[in-house]
């Protein structure tokens, strides 16, 4: 049944939706390079409020050009919760981890976000937690166990593990929370508001800020801009853009390929190339997600027909992993996935 419903929108996904998430995916993937160039001058808390001012007052400008006002009173639950969860948590964890582990590797760990997500969804959905994702949560651990082994950091690498994976918490979070508000509201609202949001949370970190800026290089000044402009502003607005346009799990895989560009953009600029044991790690993590997506085949009884209607079976299993109706929402759960990532996913 799962499949009659999925293909006929899959059929459907416009090309200006998959070149919006491919450049998604390539500024995101600058992000991870850019926060470790300039984390060790600009802290965390404030390099997220920095990054997040400069991307909400872009949004909000183009906002007013556009005369798009303000999302309907439906939409702000969500928009809500993904500038809470993505913008906040998700930007503030990342920027501390990565002081901890390089930007190939963060990418790497921030890639289990679709796992997080499958594993919310069983908790806050009641969508249960079928055998594939324990499997694939089994492995993503020791994925994980094994990349903060690799940095050779003692406590400190454990700590960059951590945090990346809380960073990638967050975005499953904000992503559970965006889909449904997409239903509501235009991508480039919820961007906005959702980013602005964001930044009133991190409002704690003001005072880091004058202080950080105040002493940072003009290089910094240049990064914390571009972190705001490009990877937050325009590749969150292009990312809402293609959910709105694409299934969730679908656009899920496609965060994939954000490790693979980091670690070719980290090489040359940062001189920075991931162990092998870093590298086994995540390509673990991101193989966990990949058998917490796989369905459950359902058995066979020997009087089965081959000729039985596709709907004489309303009890077959469905897909592990959450999923959101294209109306936007997230209880219905039939095969594709909420996510990213997650880091895959990956997102910055």
């Amino acid at each position: 049944m799962a499949q009659h419903e999925t293909s006929p929108v899959a059929a459907k996904t416009p090309v200006t939706a998959l070149a919006a998430a491919l450049l998604t995916m390539v500024l995101w993937a600058s992000a991870f390079v850019a926060i470790r160039h300039i984390g060790e001058s600009v802290r965390p808390g404030s390099l997220a409020l920095g990054r997040l001012l400069v991307g909400a007052l872009a949004l909000l400008a183009v906002v007013t050009i556009r005369r798009e006002g303000l999302p309907p009173r439906a939409a702000w639950p969500g928009i809500a919760g993904m500038g809470v969860f993505w913008f906040g948590l998700y930007m503030v964890a990342l920027n501390w981890g990565e002081r901890h582990t390089e930007a190939g590797t963060a990418a790497l760990l921030v890639g289990a976000g679709p796992l997080l997500v499958a594993l919310l969804a069983g908790f806050l959905l009641h969508e249960g937690f079928p055998r594939p994702l324990l499997v694939g949560l089994a492995v993503a651990f020791v994925g994980a166990a094994l990349a903060g082994a690799s940095s050779g950091g003692g406590d400190t690498a454990v700590v960059g593990v951590l945090l990346c994976l809380a960073a990638a918490a967050g975005h499953a979070v904000g992503v559970i929370f965006q889909k449904p508000a997409l239903s509501h509201a235009s991508p480039l609202q919820v961007t906005a508001y959702a980013s602005t949001i964001g930044a009133i949370a991190c409002l704690p970190f003001a005072g880091q800020l004058v202080t950080d800026l105040g002493n940072a290089s003009a290089g910094s000044w240049a990064g914390v801009v571009y972190l705001g402009l490009l990877p937050t502003a325009l590749a969150f607005w292009t990312w809402s853009y293609a959910l709105a346009h694409m299934p969730a799990g679908r656009l899920g895989a496609v965060t994939y390929i954000v490790p693979a560009i980091t670690v070719m953009l980290a090489w040359p600029t940062l001189g920075e190339f991931p162990s092998g044991l870093a590298l086994a790690g995540g390509a673990l993590c991101l193989l966990g997600v990949g058998l917490s997506r796989r369905t459950p085949r359902t058995a066979t009884g020997p009087t089965a027909s081959p000729t039985t209607s596709p709907t004489a079976s309303p009890t077959a299993t469905p897909a592990p992993e959450p999923a959101f109706a294209e109306s936007g929402s997230v209880g219905d759960a039939r095969g594709e996935t909420a996510d990213v990532s997650g880091p895959a996913r990956v997102q910055d």
